[in-house]
């Protein structure tokens, strides 16, 4: 038993180590230190009193089957799999494993899926959030910046004043990779942070930097985002789940559809390789192919 636990502590220790490996070398967010952390936990557990040094293909082979049995689709196994790859890396550089149980294994295939967005119309009417208090200023700025730049979730509640530009139209973000990008602001978008700076003047607490604080006064957390903006759709009865994703998927596209420069859409968003912008063509295409339908003579069904 005490070899057992031994075991479970070494491989724990492990873990909490390239944690802060990912936090204080790899600058990676927060948000994304817990992803990893909640995968390799999995494997921890799976793996039980099996030191890692010991695990084999094999092993790793029958994990992964264990998880789809469980009902674990394959995007899920993909992103556990990438992430204990990733994991046995490091062991490799910084505590000299010889081998990677995952390096052989080829992730699942996964379905390809469109990423949903509004249409402008439904956009349009999410703006339209009463400024009836506090909250409901801070919660439209949130959604007309989510909109207007296509800013991810990390780089929203991350975002401080000094990273705002009004007069150029510009803010300043940190995203993936600790890279740094100028992304263009709306018009509209613009004046609901400077209506919300108004109240969040009332609210904040003393040398907070954040631009989007909660009733405390202090840095709106993600998880608060996103009840926040659930709540809205409902309210406004937009027959969609909003949340930050949508809005940045709903930029992306209709940005595309009104200039077709992917290239630019790709810099915006961040996106360090162009065939993950190039998804948002689909969608061009999709909405071009309903146009078609609806307007061309020789595409309309018989009845």
């Amino acid at each position: 038993m005490a070899e057992k636990e031994g075991e479970e502590s070494g491989n724990t220790e492990l873990l909490r180590q390239y944690l802060s490996h990912l936090q204080h070398e790899r600058r990676l967010s927060p948000l994304t230190g817990k992803n990893y952390a909640r995968d390799i936990d999995e494997l921890l557990r799976l793996a039980d009193a099996t030191p890692l040094a010991e695990l084999q293909i094999h092993h790793i082979r029958r994990f992964i089957a264990q998880l789809h049995a469980r009902g674990l689709g394959s995007s899920t196994l993909a992103r556990m799999l990438s992430a204990w790859r990733g994991f046995y890396s490091y062991l490799g550089h910084a505590h000299g494993f010889i081998h990677n149980p995952c390096a052989g294994l080829k992730a699942p295939k996964a379905a390809k899926t469109l990423p949903q967005a509004l249409s402008p119309e439904q956009a349009a009417h999410l703006m339209e959030v009463p400024p009836d208090d506090t909250l409901a200023v801070r919660d439209r700025a949130i959604l007309e910046l989510l909109y207007s730049s296509g800013l991810r979730l990390a780089e929203l509640v991350g975002a401080n004043l000094e990273h705002f530009d009004f007069a150029a139209g510009e803010v300043r973000v940190t995203g993936k990779g600790d890279k740094t990008r100028i992304v263009p602001l709306g018009r509209l978008a613009v004046e609901a942070l400077q209506a919300w700076l108004i109240q969040r003047a009332l609210m904040v607490q003393s040398g907070e930097r954040a631009l989007f604080v909660g009733k405390s006064g202090s840095r709106l957390t993600p998880r608060a985002v996103q009840l926040r903006l659930k709540q809205w759709g409902i309210k406004l009865g937009i027959n969609v789940n909003i949340h930050p994703h949508v809005l940045r998927h709903s930029f992306a596209t209709h940005v595309l559809q009104s200039s077709g420069d992917l290239r630019a859409v790709q810099e915006m968003l961040g996106h360090a390789n162009i065939s993950t912008t190039q998804i948002y063509t689909h969608l061009d295409f999709q909405h071009l192919a309903k146009v078609y339908d609806a307007a061309h003579p020789r595409a309309r069904k018989k009845p």
